[in-house]
């Protein structure tokens, strides 16, 4: 007996949605690859960045200047170990160490100040939490050591995008219609184009942040300056939360020193944070893609529920890019609307 004419369409219609309901679960399931596929692609466009700044200076071709940039980077990597290492290593076990007595001293001095009634309640939260992560230290450990295994994984993986992205490029868009492929791949050359131009703009702010805070902390006397210096430059690399975990620690410190220091450290990082986000952040996004900075605060939460440390490291390049592929798919394409994209001329 033939199927009723009316029931074809139904039964594709189910088909159609039990296939997006698939795809989503394993989409689900697999976010944490993804995660770390991005995190390979985003350390192959620093590579690829300092390859092809190599390139404008020297007639290298790609496979020698990437493999130039591997050995310096490796090198110098190693020569810093070398030659801070027992230092970095020291100074974070003393940071350890000394958190606890700063946490007391800092809690000592506000109970006598009249903001001590109003935050006592947080500070005992924030005490309770601190306890339950250091009863926890075994799952740290375990979680370390998955961390570790992760960014061996991403690195390997970003030295073979960088060595043929082309290739890998071509392979994606074969998985876009032919109708739409030429659309596609403009996107995502912007996007790519505007991430490079992101983590060099940001690598560059680090490194001020990192310099900034090094030589001030050392100037006012506070203990661990190098190690402190290191926390806030990592830290920067995530925008709007990393800064203000970098500076607790080294605020605690300063009022090991006195109060006068903690409070002279507070204003210290307060004014390298306006220097970053007044004159540095706005000549990153000028070059690169300027952010709204609700997106990219919602990006952080949205990102850090799902994918925890990951999500939250990965959230503002992973913003960029998306953010750009709205731009040049959505907002250009289907929308019909104009839009300026990093690189290219208005």
């Amino acid at each position: 007996m033939a199927p009723s004419q009316d029931l074809v369409p139904f039964t594709r219609k189910v088909l159609i949605v039990l296939a997006l309901v698939v795809v989503l679960v394993l989409a689900w399931a697999l976010l944490p690859v993804f995660m770390l596929v991005f995190g390979a692609i985003v350390v192959a466009a620093l590579f690829l960045s300092l390859s092809h700044l190599l390139q404008r200076f020297t007639p290298l071709g790609d496979g020698a200047a990437l493999a130039v940039v591997l050995v310096v980077l490796s090198s110098g990597f190693g020569l810093l170990l070398w030659l801070f290492g027992a230092q970095v290593s020291g100074e974070l076990s003393a940071l350890t160490e000394a958190l606890p007595g700063a946490y007391a001293q800092f809690e000592q001095w506000l109970d006598g100040t009249s903001l001590g009634g109003l935050v006592s309640e947080q500070l005992d939260t924030l005490r309770d939490s601190m306890g339950r992560i250091a009863s926890s230290a075994g799952a740290i450990a375990i979680t370390v050591s998955g961390g570790l295994v992760d960014l061996f994984l991403v690195l390997i993986g970003a030295i073979y995008i960088a060595a043929q992205p082309q290739m890998y490029r071509n392979g994606l868009l074969l998985l876009v219609p032919g109708s739409v492929r030429k659309t596609a791949g403009e996107a995502m050359e912007a996007s790519g184009r505007a991430l490079r131009m992101w983590l060099g703009g940001q690598l560059v702010a680090m490194l001020l942040v990192g310099l900034l805070t090094g030589l001030g902390l050392w100037l006012l006397g506070v203990p661990a300056a190098f190690a402190l210096a290191l926390i806030a430059f990592l830290l920067d690399f995530v925008p709007i939360v990393g800064p203000i975990v970098a500076a607790i620690p080294g605020i605690l410190l300063g009022f090991t020193v006195s109060p006068q220091i903690g409070l002279a450290t507070a204003a210290m990082y307060l004014v390298i944070q306006q220097i970053e986000g007044n004159l540095l952040q706005p000549l990153i996004q000028q070059r690169a893609v300027e952010l709204p900075p609700a997106v990219l605060l919602f990006s952080l939460v949205i990102f850090g529920s799902l994918q925890g440390t990951v999500g939250l490291l990965l959230a503002a390049p992973l913003t960029v890019v998306l953010y750009v592929l709205v731009k040049r798919l959505y907002v250009r394409e289907v929308l019909g609307t104009d839009v300026q994209v990093p690189g290219e001329a208005g």
